[in-house]
């Protein structure tokens, strides 16, 4: 019955664990590790009501939205559009800058980020998405264990340091600010991959034929809710051990930062694990790549055709809207990288902080369509749950006000 779970865990080990959980560890040691569980805890309620919605109705999220009104399904879209491209090219320029390291390629970062994309579009163009997604269940969990067993040396061999407890993070410091809101927009995952992972359980249903019960639906759920939070505990503690108070800082060139992620393991572990880390740690990415860049064309066709129902019922319009949307995905990636900046750093911090902002709105979407009055009444979050969610609700909110008025009106 496990499937979706993992996926969510494939989807959200990526730019989140690698690149800014291991900054937090680095920059300011164990300090942050109480805003890592916090982000964690507030966003649960809005991932979980993803598998209990698909689970009751047989529908993703997209449907859902669409039952409580146009209204929500349009502002989905829009905040789809409006964060798609800034994702995508954090997610592929980090999976560049890591494919560049481990085969030591000297190509502008551009150039390689624009093959990245035209070859993960040539996987899901030939169908052999599936082949790496079983893979990459695999990979996972050697990933997984490569931090744990890393995490545990650098504590053996002697690399903690009380100092690293207590950091260096400044409450007034601009910078420490602003990487603070990064961190937290994709800790565990941006919100939209509670609507991936509705899809992912519809699917889900489909290849088993039949409809799981809503306990082992939440079970699936749960394990990659968790193992994702574990994992993130574990790539913070490795940035504390071994780089925090070493001097080094880690680098926003995507190559650089590579080889630094690659050296944090094999520091600690040994040299010998140098190809077992390099190929988890970029199948990893490459599987985050692909799985944005397959999602994000499959939600807007199915909201294309949720808009306009005349195209609906006409098969030959669901490819084309297919690959209409992951060629302006694509496009759009590549305007971003060459327009704005092509720096790994600049676009992580770009694209967590939009997913940041708009988690709110969609923490609400996901509350409105799980307490519709169309989702049966036993399948409908406890109260506990729901005092839960506005509990999240509220600090989200309250969190991305204070943010845009410290922002805007302060600074």
């Amino acid at each position: 019955m496990l499937g979706p779970g993992l996926l969510f865990a494939g989807a959200a080990v990526g730019v989140s664990h690698l690149v800014q959980s291991t900054r937090a560890g680095a920059s300011y040691g164990f300090e942050l590790i109480w805003v890592l569980v916090l982000a964690n805890v507030l966003k649960y309620p809005f991932m979980e009501f993803a598998p209990r919605y698909a689970n009751s109705t047989g529908n993703s999220l997209i449907d859902g939205y669409n039952k409580i009104g146009k209204w929500a399904l349009i502002l989905y879209v829009l905040l789809t559009v409006a964060t798609m491209f800034a994702i995508q090219a954090a997610v592929t320029i980090v999976t560049a800058g890591l494919f560049s390291k481990v085969f030591n390629i000297h190509l502008p970062m551009p150039l390689v980020t624009a093959l990245m994309l035209f070859v993960a579009m040539l996987i899901l163009g030939f169908g052999r998405y599936s082949t790496l997604d079983t893979i990459m269940k695999f990979v996972i969990v050697l990933l997984a264990l490569s931090t744990l067993v890393a995490v545990v040396y650098a504590f053996s061999t002697g690399f903690f340091d009380s100092a690293s407890v207590s950091g260096n993070f400044d409450w007034t410091k601009h910078l420490d600010i602003l990487f603070l809101i990064a961190f937290v927009g994709w800790m565990p995952a941006p919100l939209d991959v509670s609507v991936w992972h509705s899809l992912w359980s519809v699917a889900k249903e489909d290849q088993l034929g039949k409809r799981p019960s809503m306990k082992q639906a939440l079970l699936d759920f749960n394990i990659g809710y968790v193992g994702a939070a574990v994992l993130a505990i574990g790539f913070l503690s490795l940035g504390a051990l071994v780089m925090f108070g070493s001097g080094q800082e880690l680098s926003s060139q995507g190559t650089v930062f590579a080889g630094q992620l690659i050296s944090m393991y094999t520091g600690s572990i040994g040299s010998w694990a140098f190809p077992v880390i390099a190929v988890a740690a970029l199948t990893t990415m490459v599987s985050t790549t692909i799985t944005c860049l397959d999602a994000y064309p499959r939600v807007l066709s199915k909201s294309t055709t949720l808009l306009f129902p005349e195209i609906r019922n006409i098969d030959k319009y669901h490819e084309k809207l297919y690959w209409f949307w992951i060629s302006m995905v694509a496009l759009g990636t590549l305007l971003l990288l060459g327009y704005l900046s092509g720096t790994m750093g600049f676009m992580v911090d770009l694209a967590t902080t939009i997913s940041f902002l708009t988690a709110p709105i969609l923490a609400i979407l996901n509350f409105k369509v799980i307490t519709h009055p169309h989702v049966p009444k036993k399948d409908r979050p406890a109260k506990w749950l729901i005092r839960y969610a506005w509990v999240g609700i509220i600090f989200l909110s309250g969190f991305s006000i204070f943010y845009v008025v410290w922002e805007w009106f302060v600074i």
